[in-house]
């Protein structure tokens, strides 16, 4: 908090998890975890808990702008991230708001199916997201599936991780974050996430937790990245931040239902 009493406002624009541990509500806790003071647009109810997904209901584009204007006719929104947007609808009309309100600071994690398998856009949103939001975002977040959908392509190397990033940079995005290079590295015990900018690639580091899998890594980190641009980090250290974030959560995730342990934002 400032010394005025006030602190940086994020949006999240995004499904809501009922269990808690993705979506607008994982946000809003991430955001709260990183003094900043949290706001959300709901764009789809999702019916789901720790064991899965088991469907939704998609908002219209029209309630989605109504939510995102009314907050931000009211306060300066520092930074915006966005998670599942199901339709084309919805995708254009977030893009619309971002040049009306001349939101800052977008993050887009490109939500397209979750970690139990459900699909959870379609291929002409998937295209609407490529064009509306790359473009306009200061990062993209896919983890490796995302990023396969996203190119058109299987990612089994760090060689076809670096040419799905530059594909990318192609479709127009100014910075993408691949996620969950643990699972293509020669060091398996090192969680390796790269930053593709036009002109060179960074890598993120952390150690890898082995274990059950975990819920709502995603959500966090874009949440926390985020956060981190709203309180004036520049983007690779709000990277950095977001990923040792991420990582304490999952070394503390927490077991409270019969499924994945979501992470403990």
């Amino acid at each position: 908090m400032n010394d005025n009493g006030t602190r940086p406002v994020c949006m999240t624009i995004a499904g809501v998890d009922p269990s808690g541990g993705a979506g607008v509500l994982a946000d809003i806790k991430t955001f709260s975890r990183h003094g900043c003071f949290g706001t959300g647009a709901i764009t789809s109810l999702t019916f789901q808990n720790t064991t899965g997904v088991f469907g939704a209901a998609s908002q219209s584009a029209e309630t989605v702008y109504e939510q995102i204007k009314a907050v931000a006719e009211d306060m300066k929104i520092g930074a915006v991230k966005t998670g599942m947007l199901p339709t084309r609808d919805v995708i254009e009309t977030v893009a619309n708001c971002v040049a009306e309100f001349r939101l800052q600071n977008l993050v887009v994690d490109p939500v397209v199916r979750s970690t139990s398998g459900f699909d959870l856009i379609d291929d002409a949103a998937l295209a609407a997201l490529v064009e509306k939001l790359f473009p306009i975002a200061v990062v993209v977040t896919p983890n490796l599936a995302e990023a396969e959908r996203i190119v058109g392509s299987k990612i089994a190397s760090v060689d076809e991780m670096h040419t799905a990033g530059r594909k990318m940079l192609g479709l127009g995005a100014k910075a993408v974050l691949i996620k969950g290079g643990h699972s293509i590295e020669a060091v398996p015990e090192k969680a390796v996430d790269r930053l593709y900018l036009a002109d060179e690639v960074r890598e993120v580091e952390a150690e890898f937790i082995a274990g059950e899998p975990v819920h709502g890594t995603g959500c966090a980190l874009s949440a926390a990245i985020a956060a981190n641009l709203a309180h004036g980090k520049d983007l690779f250290a709000a990277i950095e931040d977001a990923k040792a974030f991420v990582t304490g959560a999952i070394r503390n995730a927490v077991m409270v239902g019969q499924g994945n342990r979501p992470v403990n934002v």
